[in-house]
């Protein structure tokens, strides 16, 4: 009994350790965002974006103004006008559509004071509940008016949606039959709609155990939660969403909170007001106020604890189960109650350092309690919020010493204490080993500690030239730097010799105090075989600007052997005239036509340019030529032919008659 009882004990604690709460919440500054996108959404353009932006100042409880600007292009200059807000729904809206007045009508609902044609509207929305009509036209037509006050025939209605479910079951189609049976009679058998919603969160798609969303849809997923919660709060029933289901919505819808278009934020603000206020599931929010950094001045961490809407949740009782050290999984508290600090029970703070938490990063656990039970509130557990305590570093024990490579002699040590600097300068040459050594403190507690980064930097002081190395700790966390002053002439410093100063570089992310100390002046000589080492360039000097230099042009050959290569090429052609005149051709079937000599004065013509090419022009302007030259020859020889082929065909048919 006793083993049963522990095992499910831990069983117990693993789940509460594992409990999902929101990763975020959606603040004051992220509603003041949104309320920013709304107002930029005037002059309106269309009837939707009306519609977004008034429902949406709504939801944030903004006040909704009555009028815009509209700029007016005149044609003299650019003017403004004021306009109504009402006027501009009145006759932005198309009283034959059902879309159109749906949100004509939410608009109006939401301005107060505002009234459609309601015989108009009914006219159109009535005629639209038929057989056929589908779920997107259904949802217009009760919602439209339902926001006029207008009758709904809810068994009517109940019918023709069974019948459009039946060719349509996707996810905006079910959700949309959320929203429908919710604005039906209580009466009203709508049990299998219900139902539906366990089906359709079913069909979510879970990203990182962390985000539940409908295809990546901000607009499907915000529509679906408002439906759901809608519809359960009508029936007085639960909706068949889990707790951890719940959360995950929100999540989502919070992690989508920096939209821009005002459709998005519309869909951002109704999704988190409706897990914010709703009689079944409200998902506890804490997320820490305060710095991140922990320090012996700001000992103290702050967390809000409240709704995904920022809003408070009555008075509570808030402790930080556990903080855990994540660099060795030390557990520093448990069980520690936060206290209230402000008015509204929003606010909880835990002195942190009491707890002699030493530099580190920890991770804190709060877990959450209603004083009066509230059944509405989940993710009450679990809920993490990392800190790191910071601490101010003292530096004990430095000593410098330059020491024989040979110790003929002793080591001559100075003891340096921070932040002072040594009164006379060192002096050093590449006989000697440069030591330095020195421990790092933690203020707290006086315990010796490592920092992430210790360098320490020797900095020529004429050429500003800048060499770092890095000091490390032994086992007893004492610092030793050791320069081989010989050794690292060349390949450290150029072999410049002159005066160095010497700086100590200490920091980490837990130091509060990271600080560059300049602990001495050195005067270092590297060997004589160096000696010239300061005529030597800079290497942090500007070098001279290089300039491209193009390949100077081969020579060309002389004009004897261009002139020869010229004649051998020639010398086919006198061949062939040369035969021609021997054997007597026949040239007197030459055409005289205008396309037949244009054909071989564009030949020639070509000729003529590759030769003005080999001894003239350059590439460019060769291809210009060509181009002109090689159209007019193409044409002339196309139209050549097509008369040889004519000819052709006359004589053919001739000899067959």
């Amino acid at each position: 009994m006793t083993r049963g009882t522990t095992l499910l004990v831990l069983f117990a604690l693993t789940v509460v350790g594992q409990a999902l709460t929101p990763t975020t919440v959606l603040t004051t500054v992220d509603q003041a965002r949104l309320k920013a996108v709304f107002e930029n959404a005037r002059p309106f353009t269309d009837l939707a974006s009306a519609h977004y932006s008034i429902l949406g100042l709504k939801l944030l409880g903004a006040q909704i103004p009555n009028t815009h600007m509209v700029k007016i292009e005149g044609e003299c200059c650019q003017y403004e006008r004021v306009e109504d807000n009402c006027n501009y729904v009145k006759s932005a809206v198309d009283y034959k559509s059902p879309e159109s007045l749906y949100y004509a009508s939410a608009a109006t609902k939401a301005l107060g004071n505002c009234q459609l044609s309601n015989s108009n509207a009914q006219n159109t929305l009535q005629a639209a509940i038929k057989d056929g009509v589908d779920v997107p036209t259904l949802f217009f037509v009760v919602s439209a008016l339902t926001n006029l006050g207008l009758p709904v025939n809810s068994n009517e209605v109940v019918n023709a949606l069974t019948e459009a479910l039946k060719t349509d079951d996707s996810i905006l189609s079910g959700s949309m039959a959320l929203h429908i049976a919710a604005q039906l009679s209580k009466e009203t058998d709508v049990k299998v709609i219900f139902e539906s919603i366990e089906d359709l969160v079913a069909q979510a798609d879970e990203v990182g155990e962390k985000y539940l969303q409908f295809e990546g849809d901000l607009g499907l997923t915000s529509f679906f939660v408002v439906g759901a919660y809608r519809l359960a709060g009508q029936q007085n029933k639960a909706p068949l969403i889990m707790e951890d289901q719940a959360v995950k919505f929100a999540n989502y819808l919070l992690s989508r909170k920096h939209v821009q278009s005002p459709k998005n934020a519309y869909d951002v603000a109704a999704g988190l007001s409706t897990l914010g206020n709703n009689k079944y599931h409200i998902p506890v929010c804490i997320t820490r106020e305060s710095s991140m950094t922990v320090s012996s001045a700001q000992s103290k961490v702050q967390v809000r604890v409240s709704n995904v809407m920022s809003g408070a949740l009555g008075k509570l009782t808030v402790k930080a189960d556990s903080a855990e050290r994540k660099e060795d999984g030390a557990v520093v508290l448990s069980n520690s109650a936060l206290t209230a600090v402000a008015k509204d029970n929003t606010l909880y703070e835990l002195d942190f350092l009491k707890t002699k938490a030493g530099r580190g990063f920890y991770t804190i656990e709060f877990s959450v309690a209603a004083d009066k039970p509230d059944s509405r509130l989940i993710g009450l557990s679990g809920a993490q919020v990392e800190v790191k305590v910071v601490t101010t570093v003292n530096v004990e024990e430095v000593e410098l010493s330059l020491e024989d490579k040979d110790q003929s002699t002793p080591p001559r040590v100075t003891k340096v204490q921070y932040p002072q600097k040594t009164g006379s300068n060192l002096a050093g040459d590449h006989h000697q080993n440069l030591v330095m050594k020195f421990l790092l403190k933690d203020k707290a507690d006086n315990s010796a500690m490592e920092a992430h980064q210790a360098f320490v930097r020797l900095t020529n002081k004429r050429t500003k030239q800048e060499v770092i190395f890095v000091a490390e700790a032994d086992d007893d966390h004492v610092y030793k730097f050791e320069l081989d002053i010989g050794a690292s002439a060349k390949e450290h410093f150029n072999s410049l010799s002159g005066l160095y100063a010497m700086d100590l570089v200490v920091g980490d992310a837990l130091i509060q105090n990271p600080f560059a100390w300049n602990v001495a002046d050195l005067q270092l000589k590297f060997p004589e075989d160096s000696a010239t080492s300061e005529e030597k360039p800079n290497l942090y000097q500007p070098r001279e600007e290089i300039k491209h230099m193009f390949r100077e042009p081969e020579v060309r050959p002389p004009a004897t052997v261009s002139t020869a290569f010229t004649g051998l090429v020639l010398l086919p052609v006198l061949i062939l005239l040369g035969l021609w005149i021997k054997l007597g051709v026949n040239i007197a079937n030459f055409p005289l036509s205008l396309s037949a000599i244009g054909f071989h004065i564009g030949l020639g013509s070509i000729l003529v340019l590759y030769y003005l090419f080999f001894v003239q022009l350059n590439m460019f302007d060769t291809l210009k030529y060509l181009a002109i030259l090689g159209t007019l020859t193409f044409l002339a020889g196309n139209r050549l032919l097509g008369s040889i082929a004519n000819k052709r065909k006359q004589l053919l048919r001739s000899r067959l008659r």
